[in-house]
């Protein structure tokens, strides 16, 4: 067939991208316009880490982008720290969500309704980079060009502040099996072999942990989760 010829690398990545289940804007829109739903995340409410790390002035006030960043709840704590901070995400529902709750913020965020992979910043030009709860959501072919772009947008000696599905949340398939079964099952869940070996080729890992089960209505946290704290080599 005349239209379905491949020629360069990112024509293969096209390619599998159609073999999978599309969870793309609209399939966010639906997600996020129901903003009633019992979802953890939904709570307007910073990640236990990311308070605990600025708590004990690990980060400096600096530029921060929040990729997959939802209603913003974690862009609007950096803000309330002194962050220059910036989220993304692909939902225009999300995203409306999050200037509607920055409304009368003191230093508000700014949002843009964006992927990563269309995101564009000058290079070294982020302090920290936060990703709470998107890496298990990208595909396994795509994952390459996610944390190139990562480690091009962090400035040298910045960080990097991933959590993402444990085997505890998410689903215990191999990569292989996301082809096989042309699903990527809600999620992919992560062993600490397997997280640390993938990023372990652009990130140095300063810690790596369960997130905390947090009580506090004030913060949010779930053991499902990793914490993974990184800098780029």
């Amino acid at each position: 067939m005349n239209h379905e010829i491949i020629v360069t690398q990112s024509d293969t990545l096209d390619m599998l991208d159609t073999l999978l289940e599309r969870r793309d804007d609209k399939w966010w829109d639906a997600f996020y316009s129901d903003r009633n739903k019992s979802i953890p995340f939904f709570k307007d409410i910073p990640d236990e880490e990311l308070v605990d790390y600025c708590q004990k002035h690990l980060f400096s006030t600096g530029k921060s982008l929040d990729i997959g960043c939802g209603n913003g709840r974690n862009s609007r704590y950096l803000a309330a720290q002194g962050f220059c901070a910036a989220g993304i995400d692909i939902s225009e529902e999300s995203i409306g969500w999050a200037n509607e709750l920055s409304a009368k913020c003191g230093n508000p965020p700014k949002f843009h309704c964006v992927s990563l992979f269309e995101y564009a910043a000058e290079p070294q030009s982020f302090d920290l980079v936060l990703d709470s709860g998107c890496f298990h959501h990208i595909k396994p072919h795509r994952r390459e060009q996610y944390l190139t772009r990562v480690q091009n947008y962090l400035k040298d000696g910045g960080y990097f502040l991933m959590t993402c599905f444990n085997l505890d949340g998410g689903a215990n398939v191999s990569d292989y099996d996301v082809y096989r079964d042309r699903s990527m099952h809600g999620g992919l869940g992560f062993s600490e072999y397997k997280i640390k070996k993938i990023l372990e080729n652009y990130f140095r890992i300063i810690e790596f942990r369960k997130m905390k089960e947090s009580s506090d209505p004030a913060v949010f946290g779930k053991d499902f989760m990793w914490v993974i704290l990184m800098k780029k080599k």
